[in-house]
């Protein structure tokens, strides 16, 4: 019996010799504030990596279900490789479970880099942001005003024809799908609220989706639909719209865009022309902007500027 719990103190030891070890590697670029109530998740010691990575995880300040995924994905990385290196951050697809592409029943492509992404709350301003040469424009409007929304979706479509933008509707599929929109972008909520019949009709007509993320759960969530891109964020503070997760930063950025790199991808939240250079150090082909735009005091000006930012040296 003494044998048999020195053996587990021995094992607990190690595990938290291991977590510490992760930790140290990646908290200068990962690590977030532990929420105060955040509870930690707590692992089988049989499987040390899976239970230090878990450990590690909630001490960089993931929340729970993305430290789940990241001890699962540091388990598998380490069986895969036969070893295990605390600075080795799982980057591999295949670690969390992802398909291998290509993938057949995946939803229509994209171009990998959408460049410069204008998500504006009415039909004005998106048909604003097209005219102006912005070469990817989101509709997001809100509103249970049924006629007003098909209003807006209309209105826009037209509006942007002839512009050369892609147009992607948020949440409104069904109008996106009659109006003849290139896409649809999806936040999580609204994806957990679709039908398996609803994303067909959407891939049957064959409009892109978009799909937002804010971790790594949601990221496998949104993996398991094969998209024609994923969002990611907020990578810094927004003041437009209220998060329920904490801005991710541009080191997790980077991590999150190495997994998702057979995907286009686009960050968003908070990104300034200040902000956009460490940004694009993550290797994302699109940024998607609001404020910025909005506020500029010469539209056509600020669209150049951010283009031009944005274009591959």
């Amino acid at each position: 019996m003494i044998v048999t719990r020195n053996a587990e103190l021995n094992q607990s030891m190690h595990v938290q010799a291991m977590a510490q070890s992760i930790v140290l590697a990646h908290q200068s670029t990962l690590a977030l504030p532990v929420q105060p109530q955040a509870q930690a998740l707590k692992g089988d010691a049989g499987d040390m990596v899976f239970a230090a990575a878990l450990q590690a995880a909630h001490l960089l300040g993931f929340v729970p279900a993305d430290a789940l995924c990241l001890a699962q994905a540091w388990s598998q990385q380490s069986l895969r490789t036969g070893e295990f290196h605390p600075e080795q951050w799982p980057t591999e697809a295949v670690d969390f479970g992802m398909a291998p592409w290509p993938r057949q029943h995946a939803f229509a492509s994209c171009p990998q880099a959408l460049g410069l992404y204008a998500v504006m709350p009415d039909a004005a301003w998106t048909i604003r942001m097209a005219r102006a040469g912005v070469p990817t424009v989101q509709l997001r409007f809100k509103s249970g005003d049924a006629s007003a929304v098909r209003a807006e979706v209309m209105a826009t479509v037209a509006g942007v024809q002839g512009t050369g933008a892609r147009l992607f509707i948020n949440d409104h599929w069904q109008l996106a799908i009659e109006a003849g929109a290139y896409g649809v972008h999806l936040g999580q909520e609204d994806l957990q609220a679709m039908t398996p019949a609803g994303l067909k009709a959407i891939k049957d007509a064959g409009l892109r989706l978009g799909l937002s993320t804010h971790g790594y759960a949601e990221m496998l969530i949104a993996d398991q639909h094969s998209p024609s891109y994923i969002a990611m964020g907020a990578v810094f503070p927004t003041t437009l719209k209220q998060m329920a997760t904490a801005p991710q930063g541009t080191g997790r950025l980077a991590m999150y865009a190495k997994l998702l790199r057979n995907y286009p991808r686009v960050a968003i939240g908070g990104i300034d022309l200040a902000s956009l250079p460490e940004v694009m150090k993550a290797e994302v082909g699109s940024v998607g902007v609001v404020r910025a735009l909005m506020s500029a005091p010469d539209l056509d000006a600020a669209v150049a500027t951010w283009k031009a930012a944005l274009s591959p040296a």
